[in-house]
């Protein structure tokens, strides 16, 4: 498992062909990568915030939990923090798994994770001022669905 949370750029493409050569009697890689949005109004730049070690600490247990439930060989993500602009990459994640419908599924659930509850602070400079982002509601939605079912 590999956790990075740091302010420099990724390449994406070494970073997936680093991670598919390392797995073994795994059936499936799937990697995403999240790319910084321009919004209406032009956004000049995106601010990204952590704690760090608190930052690290959170993802590296929803890692876990994502192995735990998907029987992952590995896992990968990467998130930046600091300055970014319109098209950067700002996160990425990857997951190895014997059968893909696992990989894809434990891929979703870090990105949900990674998007709603990750302990990240996001401000958006836009041309008319900044402003910081503020959960939405289809983010945690999308998190509902791994919740435990009743029963389960």
């Amino acid at each position: 498992m590999d956790i990075r949370v740091q302010e420099s750029p990724f390449a994406f493409g070494a970073e997936a062909e680093a991670f598919a050569a390392r797995q073994r009697g795994m059936g499936a890689v799937v990697t995403f990568t999240g790319i910084v949005r321009d919004l209406p109004g032009g956004m000049a730049h995106m601010e990204i915030e952590h704690y760090p070690g608190m930052t690290e600490a959170a993802l590296r247990k929803i890692a876990e939990e994502a192995q735990a439930r998907w029987d992952l060989g590995d896992a990968l993500i990467i998130h930046r923090h600091g300055r970014l602009g319109p098209d950067e990459m700002i996160m990425m994640v990857a997951t190895a798994a014997r059968h893909r419908v696992a990989a894809f599924e434990a891929a979703e659930f870090l990105m949900d994770f990674l998007k709603s509850r990750a302990p990240f602070w996001k401000k958006e400079h836009l041309s008319e001022g900044a402003q910081w982002v503020a959960a939405k509601e289809e983010d945690e939605a999308a998190l509902d669905r791994w919740a435990p079912k009743d029963g389960a």
